[in-house]
């Protein structure tokens, strides 16, 4: 009985120290640095442009993303915003948001940034846990 208890609590340790999925691609708006974390979803996923504007006195971050493969992705992904001086001003965590990108699509995926004092982004994308 010792045994089966122990093993259950190692598993509940090893299960609750378990990083998320979030591997993927990280596009950082400020130095227009395009990080993969996924080898494989780097080679089918290209970025072809980022750019930040200016829609109202708030930050509008674009981001344009081609599929290099002719099978539909399903991503997940979400915009962080940061002020001048690098500090996150987004009050709660955004949640992830789904996109489909269909086989040899090239799409722009955009975000507005709530605060006004969000100048600099950071898009984190992922595969989707179908």
């Amino acid at each position: 009985m010792k045994k089966w208890l122990l093993s259950l609590g190692v598993l509940f340790v090893i299960t609750g120290c378990a990083q998320p999925k979030t591997s993927g691609i990280k596009v950082e708006g400020q130095t227009q640095t395009v990080l993969f974390g996924d080898e494989r979803m780097g080679k089918e996923i290209s970025i072809e442009d980022i750019s930040t504007i200016d829609t109202n006195g708030h930050a509008r971050a674009i981001v344009k993303l081609a599929n290099t493969t002719s099978t539909d992705k399903t991503l997940q992904y979400r915009f962080y915003w940061y002020d001048k001086q690098g500090l996150e001003v987004n009050t709660k965590q955004a949640p992830w948001k789904r996109l489909i990108l269909r086989g040899d699509e090239t799409i722009s995926i955009s975000e507005v940034s709530v605060n006004p004092n969000g100048k600099d982004f950071r898009l984190q994308m992922r595969a989707a846990n179908d």
